[in-house]
């Protein structure tokens, strides 16, 4: 008998399985590495250069010439100059004017000169050129940042705060656009080398940016923000509050002032408000849900991160139900422990105009070759609502009046409507020592522009604040 046996030929079906599944592991890693670099170019390498601890930006910076600074009409507000022994300097021509606005490039990188350094080490010059000056091994030019300033807004800002020290920010509430900065004492960026440890060890703070870094007590123009958490919890009904002032109100041992004394008489609330007065104001402080005050307070973005682009300090709030009367009352007005930065009221000012909105500030327009070609627009960009548009427009209410009948009244104008709120904040145990504040906005009917104002050590609000503010719309305008 005979048995046929059939040889069973060898599987491949595990061999293909075991390819395919490392064919599959390596085009995933690969898709992976693909779109990581992808994110990485789009979203991190500009923090990745930036940042002071990348070796690699000198290796950058000795390969492009840093590229100009423009105004947004275009006007140089920094440039590179290279001399003829081939070094460079950096030069600013409006010399103090933009100085902590736009930073400087020597002995680290501030301002607009370090937000932007991504952008100025770089060159999008056209390739045949790039390439030639390689061969030559010269220096291509670098890209230039088109900035949303304004040069008149920001000279009328400089000049108006004269020798005072303090500052100045105005926002476009539409876009967020900053068209103004200043900051004083300042210096001019390109003596920065040169005077290092003079300015680095002034007793005024000269390289502080005040606009974004200096925290103020906002005295009465956060009244404010007491008004919209009253107005809260009050059903937003205007008509039932009245407060006799007789010039001061007392708790314990501690009486709280109005300015000079004055007594105001009969208040409802619109004139508590238009007429500064720190009694009506205190009053309201002491009968505040403080859960609620502090919770409207972190709405406003104060103990919070702001969206800005700059280092900033963060603006504070800190009130509790068991603090003492006085304290909720001084709090009210401005006065507890509350600090602000001038940036930040600008931002509040700016979502007030542009009905609750807060647009993120903006310094950057665009970036282009340094023969004008588009390389990248940046788009302006909504923080969201901090506030609903109702509360918004009754805020606006109230604010336009301080200028129609009450302490900013040398706001009137014919060309424009101004509206907004005076500060006088006592900062030491001397209360004949106090800064000026104003904040507010105004508007043509079609434009509108918003503002704050501070002058350290200057006085009353109405007397020295509100007139910069005015210089400022003035020139913007067009008186």
């Amino acid at each position: 008998m005979t048995v046929k046996t059939t040889k069973k030929k060898p599987k491949k079906k595990n061999s293909s399985r075991e390819y395919t599944n490392v064919l599959v592991l390596f085009t995933t890693l690969f898709a992976l590495l693909a779109g990581y670099l992808v994110y990485f170019q789009a979203f991190e390498s500009r923090d990745v250069i930036n940042n002071p601890y990348n070796a690699r930006i000198e290796a950058m910076e000795n390969q492009v010439i840093r590229g100009n600074i423009l105004s947004s009409d275009g006007q140089i507000l920094a440039s590179t100059k290279v001399n003829k022994d081939g070094t460079e300097k950096r030069e600013y021509p409006f010399g103090c004017t933009f100085s902590h606005v736009l930073g400087y490039s020597d002995y680290g990188k501030t301002g607009i000169e370090s937000l932007g350094n991504f952008q100025l080490t770089r060159s999008n010059a056209y390739f045949i050129e790039r390439f030639i000056n390689e061969l030559k091994e010269k220096k291509n030019i670098g890209d230039s940042l088109v900035t949303t300033l304004n040069v008149d807004i920001q000279t009328a800002a400089h000049d108006a705060l004269s020798t005072k020290n303090g500052a100045v920010v105005v926002i476009e509430p539409s876009t967020g656009n900053v068209l103004a900065l200043v900051s004083k004492p300042d210096y001019d960026p390109a003596e920065i080398a040169a005077r290092w440890d003079e300015f680095s060890n002034s007793d005024d703070g000269v390289l502080l940016n005040r606009a974004t870094q200096g925290l103020y007590p906002p005295g009465s123009v956060f009244k404010t923000v007491t008004l919209l958490e009253y107005l809260r919890e009050h059903q937003y009904e205007t008509g039932g509050f009245s407060f006799d002032c007789k010039g001061k109100v007392t708790t314990g041992d501690t009486s709280i002032s109005c300015y000079k004394g004055k007594k105001h008489g009969e208040l409802n609330l619109t004139k508590a408000f238009d007429k500064s007065c720190n009694g009506a104001f205190a009053e309201i402080g002491r009968n505040l849900d403080i859960s609620a005050f502090e919770s409207l307070a972190d709405q406003l973005l104060f103990n919070k991160e702001l969206p800005l682009d700059f280092p900033y300090s963060k603006s504070s709030f800190s009130l509790e139900e068991s603090d003492p009367d006085v304290l909720k009352m001084m709090t009210a007005i401005g006065q507890g422990n509350t600090l602000v930065t001038p940036i930040h009221m600008a931002m509040l000012m700016s979502a007030i105009a542009n009905d609750g909105v807060l647009m993120k500030p903006r310094f950057l327009e665009r970036t282009e070759s340094y023969t004008g070609t588009l390389v990248e627009r940046y788009p302006e960009e909504t923080y969201g609502s901090i506030m609903t548009q109702e509360e918004a427009e009754l805020l606006q209410l109230f604010l336009r009046t301080v200028v129609e009948d009450g302490t900013a009244s040398a706001l009137k104008s014919s060309i424009y409507e101004a509206s907004g709120k005076t500060g006088t904040a006592e900062y030491s145990s001397d209360k004949k020592k106090s800064h000026a504040w104003f904040t507010g906005y105004a508007t043509d009917g079609e434009r509108k522009l918003a503002v704050a104002v501070i002058v350290e050590g200057a006085g009353s609000g109405s007397e020295y604040a509100v007139p910069i503010a005015g210089k400022i719309f003035d020139a913007y305008f067009g008186k």
